[in-house]
């Protein structure tokens, strides 16, 4: 049985959130009405998994996350609004040490629940198996809290080939991103390290709604050395800068007047999971020879990018896969190994360092 502690304010939603894990037959839930109930059920129930919502009374989830991650850590899933400011308390979520995250309907809760079933109990059931490592990814976090202004002033000093010169065309070479669960904090860990005369351009495919991408974006913009933008449109791709793709929706690589362009499109049905990190990777391909990509596949339940990536590098190209000991899942990378798809297995902490080896 996979015990689960649903933290949720609202009757409703605790009504219905517990119709949905009973019908499954295999957990065993308790509930609480705020942060405070759930702090004092934790250490007699110990929770497999915890369901956490954001806004409540007496407590709020971010604070009662953290209390939870301090004093009983195990896997929280966020309940999140699609709002601006529920993208950004999600992320400050899963910087704190959420495992994942799913957003509360909009409207009618008792209409919109059906639709949102399927993929919260696969959220749930995938971080209840979750093997919380805290000691090293609370280290990265306190790391880039306390010292991200210096982070940036360091990295401009970074020694690198040499600086990019505007006048001369850049080599058309990109670097592939994909990311899921667990993305976020990792794709921080990552880029924060590259310096901001990185040769080539970065695109990141990270499983999100198109409401939390441009937060995601605006947060790495502030971190990064690099400049990091959303992708809403048609935008074309340069050295130094870093493209998320827009949630809900996948990001394609096309040429257009003889530059290469990073194209927003409405998801694909063919793909499961959006941004496709699949679908990014196999447009790439297309417009830039293999030998000038490099793709990264970091955590995230699921295969998404690991056939793509595959086929990238039996074509020539150069694939890096998150190790198993620091992926949050290690779902999509482990697949890329699996499929003998991975050059190279890394470290989430030893990716921006491989990456600015191989291009700088």
């Amino acid at each position: 049985m996979i015990r689960l502690l649903i933290v949720e304010d609202s009757a409703l939603m605790r009504k219905l959130l517990g119709q949905i894990f009973r019908a499954e037959g295999d957990f065993e839930i308790e509930f609480a009405r705020d942060g405070v109930q759930a702090l004092d059920i934790l250490p007699r129930f110990r929770p497999d998994v915890v369901t956490l919502d954001i806004h409540m009374p007496l407590m709020d989830g971010l604070t009662c996350l953290n209390r939870i991650m301090l004093e009983h850590p195990c896997p929280v899933v966020m309940v999140s609004s699609l709002t601006a400011e529920g993208a950004e308390e999600t992320l400050t979520a899963l910087e704190i040490g959420a495992v994942d995250f799913i957003a509360k309907p909009t409207g009618a809760i008792s209409l919109e629940i059906d639709a949102l079933t399927p993929r919260l109990v696969e959220k749930v059931r995938t971080a209840a198996t979750v093997r919380i490592r805290r000691s090293l990814r609370l280290a990265e976090r306190v790391r880039l809290g306390r010292k991200a202004a210096s982070w940036q002033s360091a990295i401009v000093r970074l020694p690198s080939a040499e600086r990019i010169d505007p006048t001369r065309p850049a080599k058309r070479g990109l670097v592939l991103i994909g990311a899921s669960t667990g993305g976020p904090p990792a794709l921080d860990a990552v880029l924060a390290h590259l310096p901001e005369d990185f040769g080539w351009p970065i695109l990141v495919a990270q499983h999100m709604p198109g409401s939390f991408t441009g937060a995601l974006a605006r947060r790495l913009d502030k971190l990064c050395a690099m400049k990091v933008r959303e992708v809403t449109e048609q935008t074309r791709i340069e050295p130094a800068n870093i493209y998320i793709a827009k949630g809900d929706a996948d990001m394609l690589v096309s040429c257009r007047g003889g530059f290469l362009v990073a194209v927003p499109a409405p998801s694909d049905p063919n793909y499961r999971w959006h941004p496709s990190v699949d679908r990014m990777v196999l447009s790439a391909m297309k417009h830039v020879p293999p030998g000038d990509l490099v793709g990264v596949l970091m955590t995230g339940m699921g295969n998404d990018g690991a056939t793509a990536m595959t086929a990238l590098r039996m074509a020539g190209g150069y694939t890096i896969a998150e190790a198993e000991e620091t992926a949050v899942v290690w779902g999509m990378p482990g697949e890329l190994v699996r499929l003998d798809g991975a050059s190279e297995v890394k470290r989430v902490d030893e990716i921006g360092a491989s990456l600015a080896d191989r291009v700088c």
